[in-house]
């Protein structure tokens, strides 16, 4: 069975670079190609959501010419792709704390999602400036104004009430994660989602992530019973 929706964290951008001695922004635009290639394979797959952990809340630690490296280059990316983008019918959708953007990122992540508004063959969702935690915390902090607003009984709490607080209401948990580079760790991202997903851990750096290794994430997923805690 296709999944839905896939998520993945794509990690390995700067090893790739420091193996063939370059710059660790070289990395990045490596793996801006390998996001090409995803999307192009998740719409062939006929997948209605791709997730892909682009910037952590984490990520600001960073050195301050790679951070601002990278901030420049999502700029670059959206204003050459967004055509493609409408060709291939994708939706645009950013999850995160994005107040902490620079203005020129978020503006041109604001022109994407709103000239994608309407497209339905895929929904990309960018989480930037996203941590796991974060949207948690994000979440209880609006629950517990509606308590405090007498809107909302806290005896009335449910998980649905925390799933629609987040960043990710109205989108379904992704059935499989995958994460590049051979690391097993979740490093805080969609802590709530992935409760039920199934893990796949790809050895290739994201750069080299290309369709065949996609498509041998999806077979080894479609090979496993998911049980949902059950027997």
């Amino acid at each position: 069975m296709m999944p839905a929706h896939v998520a993945i964290i794509m990690d390995g951008n700067g090893r790739w670079a420091a193996e063939k001695g370059l710059p660790r922004i070289a990395g990045h635009r490596a793996g801006a190609k390998a996001v090409r290639e995803a999307i192009l394979t998740a719409i062939e797959l006929g997948l209605e959501y791709l997730t892909l952990y682009s910037f952590s809340t984490e990520n600001w630690r960073r050195p301050q010419d790679e951070v601002s490296g990278l901030m420049g280059l999502f700029v670059e990316i959206l204003e050459r792709e967004l055509d493609n983008l409408q060709k291939m019918h994708v939706r645009v959708r950013v999850i995160g704390r994005r107040e902490a953007l620079p203005g020129p990122t978020d503006a041109a992540f604001r022109r994407a999602e709103q000239a994608t508004a309407e497209n339905d063959a895929l929904t990309l969702v960018i989480a930037l400036n996203y941590g796991g935690r974060a949207e948690i915390t994000d979440a209880v902090r609006e629950i517990a104004a509606q308590v405090a607003d007498g809107s909302l009984a806290p005896t009335d709490i449910t998980e649905e009430t925390i799933a629609a607080h987040l960043y990710t209401a109205r989108m379904p948990d992704p059935e499989l994660l995958v994460r590049t580079s051979g690391e097993m760790r979740v490093s805080n991202f969609l802590l709530w989602q992935v409760a039920y997903s199934e893990f796949v851990v790809a050895e290739a750096f994201w750069p080299d992530f290309d369709r065949h290794e996609f498509l041998a994430a999806i077979v080894d997923y479609q090979n496993r019973t998911r049980r949902f805690g059950g027997s």
